[in-house]
């Protein structure tokens, strides 16, 4: 494994801001990501109160199931004492969903580490996922790749209620049959047994999504000591009950901030990523029906496709005596992450950093401010054969990641093609036309018509034989095509870099179960730059 790291045209304008701009950072943060932030944010922290022995405490309770390592009870230790985390989350998806949940789980790990060596702290990593979700779309699918492109498998269960991921189960038989299709596209090497004993292990062992995403997690980072927590987590809700009352309390305030600053991000040129409503309750009422969003209007809160209404009253009733009817939206997850969680730094994508920007005043709204962000390591593997592609079309990874592998792939195409065979063929098309042409002057109208019908017959055979001709080509090249189609299907599929389409365990098939660990061993820079894994 050799790493090189490659700084990317960066497509993304809020992290080109957020690495770049002043101004947009002073407006929409609290903190530069710069080391000098780190002992301002440990001193707010330091004045900050936690409940820390419960919240370890339910953290253990979380993690059993799965196994506490070591290093995972030593950090629940620390947490319980005076330990600050890192942390970042992620939906829980299938095979652990694609490859980014990977890359941010490494980022949280390895900045914990770093920042506990510079500080001389106890730093504890920390993932949290997103249990409460219930877009069950965007975790019941895994993309494998061929010689067409890439394919979209999805979960064939179907979920008729807004169930959220950890109360969403799925069928045994059903996911089992699943996951051995998925592996079945990816071929048999050396390594595909076992990993597919773990995996299939791992589905009988749990029973809903967020279950079996954990799992999967937890043997990958157990050595690591990298603590989990659902954000759906019943034992949980009891530390939140308090905030969740803020929240509520604090509502049409906490909605005016959010909706004004994302009126001024939008103005500015960066979009609306939540697209909020001013009168958004920023909170999910857990109905018979699944997962509903609330709003307020005059005076209650509200989901008018189900009918709810709750007077201030009855909301503050249910935080206090029944937090878990509760759960968090987009605006209040973060807030919410920050109130339980002595956060020294979150971890995200682009796409949290570019909603997290609107959150500054509604964190100063509840008396805190927003922790130091970092952007998550962003990877791309390069297996032997891409690496061998790439020598052999004479390609360059910056060629590839650009998107000049389809017009490349053209003109190779184009100097295979017989210019006789095309030139003979265009020229009796010609031939012919200007013969039926002939044919028709002084004709019949009718009898014009049936030779207009039969020129069509004739060009569509000679159409037939063009196509035939291509096929016959790329038969005949197909092993110097298919090149061409490893780099597009395995770098950049669908368009997108490979973090987004695929699972971990497409290159673990090929590299081995070790493709994680051997990761962490590595110097991967955490420096805003593209890391290319050679493997």
């Amino acid at each position: 494994m050799e790493i090189e790291s490659k700084a990317l045209h960066n497509r993304n304008k809020v992290l080109e801001a957020y690495n770049n701009d002043e101004q947009f950072i002073h407006t929409f943060f609290d903190y530069r990501n710069e080391q000098r932030a780190y002992p301002e944010r440990l001193a707010e922290l330091s004045g900050r109160p936690f409940q820390r022995k419960e919240l370890a405490s339910v953290i253990r309770s979380f993690m059993e199931p799965f196994g506490i390592s070591q290093k995972a009870s030593e950090h629940l230790e620390e947490l319980s004492e005076d330990g600050v985390v890192v942390i970042g989350g992620q939906q829980a998806g299938i095979m652990t969903g694609p490859l980014y949940s990977v890359h941010k789980a490494i980022t949280v790990i390895l900045l914990a580490e770093e920042k506990r060596k510079e500080l001389g702290v106890p730093v504890i990593p920390v993932f949290w996922v997103a249990g409460e979700d219930h877009d069950l779309n965007e975790i019941n699918h895994v993309y494998t790749e061929s010689s067409a492109g890439t394919t979209k498998h999805k979960y064939p269960e179907k979920f008729v209620l807004k169930l959220m991921a950890s109360d969403a189960t799925y069928s045994h038989k059903e996911m089992t049959a699943f996951v051995e299709d998925v592996f079945r596209q990816f071929g048999e090497t050396e390594h595909t047994k076992l990993l597919l004993e773990d995996v299939v292990a791992a589905v009988e062992a749990e029973a809903t999504f967020t279950g079996f995403f954990v799992r999967l997690m937890n043997g990958l980072f157990q050595e690591q000591g990298l603590l989990f927590i659902d954000s759906a987590y019943k034992p949980l809700r009891e530390i939140e009950k308090s905030h969740f009352v803020e929240f509520i309390t604090e509502s049409e305030k906490l909605a005016t901030l959010v909706f004004e600053k994302e009126t001024h991000y939008s103005s500015l040129g960066f979009g609306r990523p939540i697209e909020v409503e001013q009168e958004a309750a920023h909170l999910f009422y857990i109905h018979e029906t699944g997962r509903v969003l609330l709003s307020r209007k005059d005076g209650v809160f509200v989901n008018e496709s189900t009918g709810i209404r709750f007077t201030s009253e009855e909301m503050l009733e249910i935080a206090n005596e029944r937090p878990w009817l509760l759960s968090n939206n987009v605006a209040t997850r973060p807030i919410m992450q920050d109130l339980v969680f002595p956060v020294l730094a979150f971890v995200g994508g682009p796409g949290e950093i570019a909603y997290w920007a609107l959150l500054k005043e509604a964190f100063h709204l509840f008396g805190i401010r927003m922790p130091i962000l970092v952007p998550r390591v962003s990877m791309t593997f390069i297996s032997k054969r891409a690496k061998q592609a790439m020598e052999q079309t004479s390609l360059t990874l910056d060629d590839v990641l650009s998107g000049k592998v389809e017009e490349v792939r053209e003109e190779f195409i184009a100097m295979l093609q017989n210019k006789r065979f095309e030139n003979v063929l265009a020229e009796t098309e010609m031939q012919l036309k200007r013969q039926y042409e002939e044919l028709a002057e002084g004709a019949s109208t009718a009898m014009r018509q049936l030779l207009e019908k039969n020129l069509k017959f004739h060009e569509k055979q000679l159409d037939y034989l063009r196509k035939k001709a291509e096929e016959e080509l790329l038969i005949r090249h197909e092993t110097a095509l298919r090149k061409y189609s490893i780099l597009q299907n395995e770098i950049l599929p669908e368009g997108s870099l490979q973090e987004r389409i695929f699972t971990p365990y497409h290159f673990m098939n090929e590299y081995g179960p070790s493709l994680v660990q051997d990761l962490l061993r590595q110097a991967i820079k955490m420096d805003g730059t593209h890391q290319i894994v050679y493997l």
